[in-house]
């Protein structure tokens, strides 16, 4: 996708703060606000596994050799460790203007009375508490300088549940309400609240949903043309680039053959 010279401006050295950035959604959406902003922004990329950081932040210098990137190992789901980060980040880095709060963890497809407690607690401590504990720490930063964007990653999940969603589909649904708190709180300042809510998404998320089982995780998106990580991150460039005044609040977004968590339609024979 090709931005204008407004999107780089709108960008121009913005420090960006991104959660689950060693992959999927907040992988792409990294390489697209590199992009957008001609590589006249600062990244702070978080994730658990900083290798795969590291093999991101030497393809962006690559790209963009102005560009300023801060990687950070940082598992969301620890929230002792959350503070700590955000109170020790560089002076270069610390007065942060955008965050993306992208981690995210979805386990298993068990029915309810089946469900691991380690599964539970896995995915509230990833999708809830560990967004709302970074949320707390940033928004001191954006309210002493009156500016900044929050984006949250919803899911079609936290609209329209499903069978085998006991848990996740709720921490989705506390992401919404969350976002909906926040943007009314906010309402007397220049600080937005955007959210996006993927349908079918392929990504190595559904790998982690299925412990490994990588049969299991094709299935999902098996006869279907799903959305990519980089169909997201577009949405995503796009609604940080738009002027302040504006606010786009929510964005639900399907591939062609989608119309709701449950209205999937399969194609019998691709190949035709």
């Amino acid at each position: 996708m090709s931005y204008g010279s407004q999107a780089a401006d709108r960008l121009k050295d913005k420090i960006i703060l991104i959660t689950g950035a060693s992959a999927g959604i907040g992988k792409a959406t990294a390489l697209e606000l590199a992009l957008a902003g001609n590589g006249q922004i600062k990244l702070i990329l978080t994730a658990r596994r900083k290798e795969k950081l590291d093999e991101l932040l030497s393809e962006l210098q690559l790209k963009y050799p102005n560009i300023k990137v801060l990687t950070v190992s940082l598992d969301v789901s620890k929230l002792d460790t959350i503070g700590p980060f955000v109170s020790g980040l560089p002076q270069e880095f610390a007065d942060v203007d955008v965050l993306i709060n992208n981690a995210g963890l979805a386990l298993g497809r068990d029915e309810i009375g089946t469900i691991l407690p380690e599964d539970i607690q896995g995915m509230f401590q990833t999708n809830v508490l560990g967004l709302i504990t970074l949320t707390q720490a940033i928004i001191p930063i954006f309210k002493k300088k009156n500016s900044g964007d929050i984006v949250n990653l919803g899911s079609i999940a936290g609209r329209d549940p499903y069978p085998g969603g006991g848990i996740y589909c709720p921490t989705k649904a506390a992401v919404k309400s969350f976002s909906h708190v926040l943007r009314k709180e906010l309402i007397s300042t220049r600080i937005r609240v955007l959210e996006v809510d993927p349908g079918n998404v392929e990504t190595e998320f559904s790998n982690t949903r299925f412990k490994g089982d990588l049969a299991k995780a094709k299935a999902v998106y098996a006869n279907t043309e799903p959305l990519v990580a980089e169909d997201i991150s577009e949405l995503i460039v796009f609604a940080l680039t738009r002027k302040q005044n504006t606010v786009i609040a929510e964005q639900l977004v399907f591939s062609s053959n989608q119309a709701s968590a449950f209205h999937l339609f399969r194609d019998p024979d691709p190949a035709l």
